[in-house]
């Protein structure tokens, strides 16, 4: 996957131990492993938040991209258009301060 997590990198730098790390941000171990090891599908902006809170940095700090060195791109295999999460709610009306919904 292009998407390259570099956990490890800043738990080196802060020295802090997995096990930590999963406690503050509230997430189980093996999810961070999972989420570390960059076998993760996803991750919630909340997660993303709680560990650039926890280990003090941005998350470019945390994330990075590569192209995949086979050139290949795989489309959602669920269908859902490109950059869209399987499930999310569709771009609809926002409403603006005068209460009117002006489309996005």
């Amino acid at each position: 996957m292009p998407i390259i997590v570099d956990i490890d990198v800043m738990l080196a730098k802060r020295k802090m131990p997995v096990g930590m790390l999963a406690e503050r941000i509230g997430i189980t171990p093996a999810n961070l492993a999972v989420l570390k090891n960059g076998r993760a599908k996803a991750v919630r902006f909340t997660t993303l938040a709680a560990l650039c809170e926890v280990l003090e940095c941005q998350p470019g700090d945390l994330l990075r991209w590569e192209p995949d060195p086979n050139g290949s791109h795989q489309p959602a295999a669920d269908g859902a258009p490109e950059g869209v999460a399987p499930g999310s709610a569709a771009l609809g009306p926002v409403p603006e301060a005068g209460g009117e919904a002006k489309r996005r």
